[in-house]
């Protein structure tokens, strides 16, 4: 009973988010102000006005009755509206989709043909499902995958391409040519058979557009040029003198079409033109979605917007539409236009049906070149030689992406040229994760920050690397080659701190390269730290037991983790005797003696052996009663204290029996001790004293011990005041 409980709340719960992805309209409604009606219904308004010429002119780029653009627009516009996620996005017919549309249906069936009209609605019906299907299992964050530099790239060829295919319309030649090099071909060949009417009103129509939008860049130029070049075919009965003109256009509601929904053959042919597409189009719509909310501030939710993709497609393809997507800029118009809400772009679609109906018969007299004038115009500003100064500058990865994809559309199958970058751009993802920054750093002047300091000679001691990236199974090999090789060049460094700021994650095999690099360290005789781990990277080293191995005690706070290192694990005579430089805020204060840097020090294995003393057992030693020893008993039990640290530190406070001898001293072989008493060594943590110990016992001085923990731990034990001068 328990396992079928469990399973409903487990379906229940997958469910649940699909249901409230599909419930938008009602949220919507519900929710609606009134106050924003007026802006809403101006922005419609407004957007419609550029959205009748845009979906007749780029139905003629997909090569398809100027009808299922107009039926696209009203759709898209409504449907996207309803189920989409953002205020301003506005859905339907799309320059650069409409000419990947083309090339993905002319490879299966033949332009002109009602089988080629039956394909498109198929296409858009596959197309909304992909995209549907993608939102209502919340993948829209695989948007974010897809390089920035494909959409430039593609939109640019596309450009190109539209440009090109449209100037046998504009200059009234017969359509042909495969490819571009073909099509460019056959245009200069049959340039002798140019048709001087439709030239000229192609010719007419870009130079008022431009003329329009000089005067004043508000004004519907596309729409004004049209109606008037209708008007001018009219009068002058250019429609005799074989100027081509779209011709009458049905004055009716979006009607059903009839697909054949279970056409495998079919399906298979358009599954990977339909698989571009929807990809291109999630993308250009995620892509509009953040620029216009980068200005609103909205918050987006990019699995709804796939939705409302998804169902806008899948309802163009069953109302003799074809496929579209977010068009930047009728959704910058909606935007700049003062729309508040969703429902700007429904009342454009409103507002696009109504001039279905008013405006169908001036289609009758609407040359074919004005529209391919309107197109070339458009496609030149697909061109965004700004954007592609900039990738060009910035990463080369970014650069190749964009120029593969850019050719690819020149000279390749459209849609294979789209799945090829953004295959490159995942495999661009993948290298630049598996291969992130990781360098050893130093702090700066101001010891506030840890910077890259290639000038820098680093501590003889210490290494401290620093990772910009996350610790999974395809960096890890990366990141351990690094530290192997850094440790290689620096084997003096036995210490490492690694700095995990900067790492979001860390999965198993991260915690396998992390071991390897602990027991390396500590094979050496050295140890690791790690300083800056997050919530999820701890909860991993808990959970598989990585900060047992590792020592709870090396994970350590950003404001102690030099401290500790510094006082209780670097050896204070390297510093001292060996290393002239200061990279540490702890070093200031250090007294150095590079002058005996010729003296050698001993190693750890010649250290071995060294005997010590407690803080407490020294104390009673020192401090014996005299009734329970005589006077000379006294003198030889009480042990000697040799204080080795410089006299910086000895002024700074001490064991009041201690005499002070440097360690440099000591290593000199210049120091004389009693032979009769017991010899106690004392410095700040213990290490010098070791090596002083080590030393002695070299020249023949046997009675050697140290203080456990030196000064450090003397103070700990609350000693030193009792006894400090």
């Amino acid at each position: 009973m328990f396992a079928k409980l469990g399973a409903r709340i487990n379906v229940q719960q997958s469910v649940a988010p699909a249901i409230h992805y599909l419930k938008r309209p009602i949220r919507l409604f519900r929710t609606y102000d009134r106050v924003n009606l007026r802006p809403d219904l101006i922005a419609g308004l407004t957007v419609a006005v550029i959205l009748l010429p845009q979906s007749i002119a780029f139905t003629l780029v997909a090569e398809l009755p100027p009808q299922m653009g107009l039926y696209a627009a009203i759709i898209g516009a409504i449907v996207g509206a309803l189920w989409g996620s953002s205020n301003q996005m506005h859905t339907g017919p799309a320059n650069a989709i409409s000419l990947l549309i083309a090339s993905s249906l002319t490879a299966v069936v033949a332009p002109g043909t009602s089988q080629y009209v039956v394909a498109a609605g198929m296409m858009a019906l596959m197309v909304g499902v992909f995209q549907l299907a993608m939102g209502l299992v919340r993948l829209g964050m695989l948007v974010n995958f897809v390089s920035h530099s494909v959409i430039v790239g593609f939109a640019s060829g596309a450009g190109v391409l539209i440009a090109l295919k449209q100037l046998q319309p504009f200059l009234g030649l017969p359509s042909g040519g495969s490819g571009t090099i073909g099509t460019l071909t056959k245009i200069v060949n049959d340039l002798p058979d140019l048709h001087l009417p439709t030239t000229a009103v192609g010719v007419g129509t870009i130079i008022l557009i431009l003329a329009v939008r000089r005067i004043n860049r508000r004004l519907p130029a596309p729409l004004l040029v049209m109606v008037l070049a209708s008007l001018v075919v009219f009068f002058l009965k250019l429609d005799e003198q074989n100027v081509a003109v779209i011709g009458q256009l049905q004055a009716t509601l979006p009607p059903l079409a009839d697909l054949p929904l279970f056409n495998l053959d079919l399906i298979s042919k358009l599954s990977a033109g339909a698989l571009a597409v929807g990809a291109i189009g999630l993308v250009e719509t995620a892509a509009i979605t953040r620029s216009v909310a980068a200005q609103t501030g909205q918050r987006l939710d990019s699995n709804q917007e796939f939705v409302g993709q998804g169902m806008a497609n899948i309802l163009m393809g069953f109302f003799s539409g074809y496929a579209g997507a977010g068009s930047f800029s009728r959704s910058a118009v909606n935007f700049t236009a003062g729309a508040k809400t969703p429902m700007a772009a429904i009342f454009s679609g409103v507002f696009m049906l109504i001039a279905l109906f008013t405006l169908a018969p001036l289609a009758a007299y609407l040359p074919i070149s004005a529209l391919s004038g309107v197109l070339i115009i458009t496609a030149y500003g697909m061109i965004d030689q700004t954007e592609i100064a900039r990738i060009w500058r910035s990463h080369p990865g970014d650069a190749a992406i964009m120029v593969m994809t850019l050719v690819g559309t020149l000279f390749l199958a459209i849609e294979f040229a789209v799945l090829l970058g953004i295959i490159f751009s995942l495999i661009l993802y993948i290298w630049r994760t598996s291969t992130p920054r990781i360098q050893a750093v130093l702090p700066d002047d101001k010891f506030s920050h840890f910077i890259y300091r290639p000038d820098r000679e680093p501590c003889p001691q210490l290494a401290i690397i620093e990772v910009y990236g996350d610790l999974y199974f395809g960096a890890v090999n990366y990141v351990e080659e690094f530290i192997t090789a850094y440790a290689d060049a620096h084997p003096d460094q036995r210490y490492l701190l690694m700095r995990l700021d900067h790492v979001n994650t860390c999965d198993f095999s991260g915690i396998h390269m992390l071991e390897s690099v602990v027991r390396s360290y500590r094979d050496q005789g050295g140890d690791v730290f790690m300083v800056g781990t997050n919530y999820r990277v701890e909860q991993m080293m808990l959970s598989s037991q990585f900060d047992s191995f590792l020592g709870a005690d090396h994970i350590l706070s950003e404001d102690e983790a030099l401290g500790k290192i510094f006082y209780q694990e670097l050896d204070p005579a390297v510093c001292i005797y060996e290393c002239p430089i200061r990279a540490f805020r702890e070093c200031q204060n250090l007294p150095k003696r590079i002058d005996v840097a010729d003296i050698p020090l001993l190693s750890e294995t010649e250290m071995d052996h060294i005997m010590s003393m407690e803080p407490l057992q020294l104390w009673d030693r020192l401090h014996a009663p005299e009734e329970r020893n005589g006077k000379a008993a006294l003198e030889t039990a009480v042990p000697y204290v040799v204080d080795v640290r410089e006299p910086r530190e000895y002024k700074q406070g001490h064991i009041a029996e201690a005499r002070l001898v440097p360690l440099s001293t000591i290593l000199s072989a210049k120091v004389k001790l009693p032979a009769d008493r017991q010899i106690v060594l004392v410095c700040r943590s213990g290490r010098r004293s070791r090596r002083a110990a080590a030393a002695l016992q070299n020249i023949g001085c046997m009675n050697v011990q140290i203080l456990q923990g030196g000064m450090l731990a003397w103070n700990s034990a609350g000693l030193l005041e009792a006894v400090e001068f």
